[in-house]
């Protein structure tokens, strides 16, 4: 793939083509049009998901629809593309090497912006820590705008009122951005996650250290080595108590900065010791962007999570259900599980995206009892389990929380935690959580 150029300036006199009229879109086209520039938009749908509000907003701008072709291309001078799209296409590539620019929302967002950010990207975890350190902020009472890769896009942020912008950044927003500096950028964790997109884990690994690139600082995971960028990187750790920021003490341990113990985790609401490294790695960001000490913890004490990741759904007979629907990838549902004390009965399947999904064995084997199997690769998930857990396979969502129900006994945790995501049956990880949550509540 070629590589990201070096940062550019925006120009008045440039033709810019927003591809794809999804919400980043949208948000991309309006900011363009709202500044003068000049700006057309193309989605191969019929019906974009923002097409009404486009066309009400910009009656005279034109949307060229189908897919897009070369002869499209020939006046356009730069390309806005969504994160949903591959910049890998040779038609990309070929634009790409006539000299001109293919950027995303957040190049945009990082050539206007006059306020310090802070970065995060990672393959798991990265909407509650995004989360959490806007909560810190808030507690300091300044004025902060959360967004990016959740929530509001990050064009829609931009405002003078606000004193620090906390983003969420995907691999793919990363790779179509050259000017972000942010004050603090990080990568929390590295594992395999759109291998239908990527080439290998490496070829993923690069694009989220690539946030790194024009950082003031950067947060490196100790115990993920794919996550570091330099030896002067500051890094948090579960494991080495060397480090600036890390977990003390056994019975109840503490989060410690600095060797100084600021808080057991047992009075933290966010449950799992990959919440800890979470807890972690906000309590860094805020740290180097001046938040009080006071204020980091009064967040830490009342956040209590994201709807759909290690969420607590209820208790039913003394088996506690949890719903972590976001875990689309191996490695998210590998850290929800081994987070756990309790003997887990797992619900998983769906699309696996070529994920080697084998990578779970180990932490089946010690913390499953059983994995209730449905979706669109369950036979490939199967396989790759096949002899280190007891598997049962079931249709659909509805039969494996009944089917849970039927096996677990007082002191289990039913856990939603695909490892894939969930387009073979919903409309995105959201649904299939709120499915979930539905049918848990109905057996009480």
């Amino acid at each position: 793939m070629q590589a990201m150029t070096q940062p550019h300036t925006m120009h008045k006199d440039q033709r810019y083509l927003v591809v794809g009229l999804g919400m980043t879109g949208y948000s991309a086209a309006s900011y363009l049009l709202q500044n003068g520039y000049q700006c057309t938009v193309q989605d191969d749908r019929e019906n974009p998901p923002y097409l009404n509000e486009f066309q009400q907003k910009f009656p005279a701008v034109e949307i060229v629809k189908g897919d897009l072709s070369e002869s499209q291309l020939v006046d356009v001078d730069c390309l806005v593309v969504s994160p949903g799209l591959s910049i890998r296409t040779p038609l990309m590539q070929s634009f790409l090497n006539s000299g001109k620019r293919i950027i995303g929302d957040i190049e945009l967002f990082a050539e206007a912006v006059d306020k310090p950010v802070l970065a995060i990207t990672g393959s798991n975890g990265k909407s509650t820590v995004t989360s959490l350190l806007g909560e810190m902020i808030k507690a300091d009472g300044k004025h902060v705008a959360v967004g990016g890769n959740i929530g509001v896009p990050a064009l829609q942020l931009l405002n003078e009122n606000v004193d620090l912008y906390v983003l969420e950044l995907s691999s793919f927003q990363l790779e179509t951005t050259s000017s972000l500096q942010p004050l603090i950028s990080t990568v929390l964790n590295v594992s395999e996650d759109h291998m239908d997109r990527y080439e290998n884990l490496a070829d993923y690994q690069q694009s989220k250290k690539s946030i790194y690139s024009h950082a003031l600082n950067c947060l490196s995971n100790f115990d993920d080595a794919l996550t570091k960028q330099s030896d002067s990187d500051i890094q948090f750790s579960l494991q080495n108590l060397s480090c600036k920021y890390t977990v003390t003490g056994t019975d109840d341990p503490e989060l410690v900065v600095d060797g100084e113990a600021w808080i057991k985790t047992s009075a933290l609401k966010l449950k799992g010791r990959h919440n800890w490294a979470n807890c972690l790695a906000a309590m860094a960001m805020a740290r180097v962007a001046g938040i009080s000490k006071p204020a980091i913890l009064k967040a830490l004490k009342s956040y209590a999570g994201l709807a759909h990741r290690s969420e607590w759904i209820a208790e039913i007979n003394g088996v506690s259900w949890i719903n972590d629907s976001k875990a689309t990838n191996p490695g998210a549902t590998k850290a929800a599980i081994e987070g756990l004390d309790e003997p887990v009965i797992l619900i998983a399947g769906g699309q696996s995206k070529g994920a080697n999904v084998s990578i779970l064995c180990e932490s089946l084997k010690q913390h499953v009892k059983t994995v209730l199997l449905f979706g669109q690769d369950a036979d490939e998930i199967e396989q790759s389990w096949q002899g280190c857990v007891n598997i049962q396979r079931v249709d659909d969502l509805e039969q494996a929380v009944q089917t849970a129900s039927d096996l677990a006994i007082a002191g289990d945790i039913v856990l939603l935690a695909p490892a894939c995501a969930s387009f073979d049956m919903y409309s995105g990880f959201a649904a299939r959580g709120d499915h979930f949550s539905r049918l848990v509540r109905a057996l009480s």
